[in-house]
């Protein structure tokens, strides 16, 4: 198990010095330097950039009232007992049938 450890940290380390060779940072893989100190003095920040415009707002529509059937409409049905009846034989079956 120490091996497998050991042979894991190698690796790794292969790993990285693989990839700073690629990306071209051939004297921080010979030498070992990460800092750089005539670097810092070329380092210039770059400006800020511009934030993007505000994403418009989402147009508010009034909520429609729900329709009231007004009591005296010639339309509307009575609700009769018999129709009540029906509809509860009706839900009785249903849940039979799933039970």
């Amino acid at each position: 198990m120490l091996e497998i450890g050991i042979f894991c940290v190698i690796l790794l380390a292969a790993g990285y010095w693989a990839a700073m060779y690629v990306m071209g940072r051939h004297d921080d893989v010979i030498h070992g330097k990460f800092v750089h100190s005539e670097d810092e003095e070329a380092f210039v920040q770059p400006p800020m950039p511009t934030p993007p415009p505000p994403f418009p707002r989402r147009p508010v529509k009034a909520a429609e009232p729900a329709r009231i059937v007004p009591a005296n409409d010639p339309a509307a049905k009575p609700v009769t007992s018999e129709a009540l009846q029906s509809l509860l034989a009706a839900i009785q079956q249903d849940l039979k049938s799933v039970a």
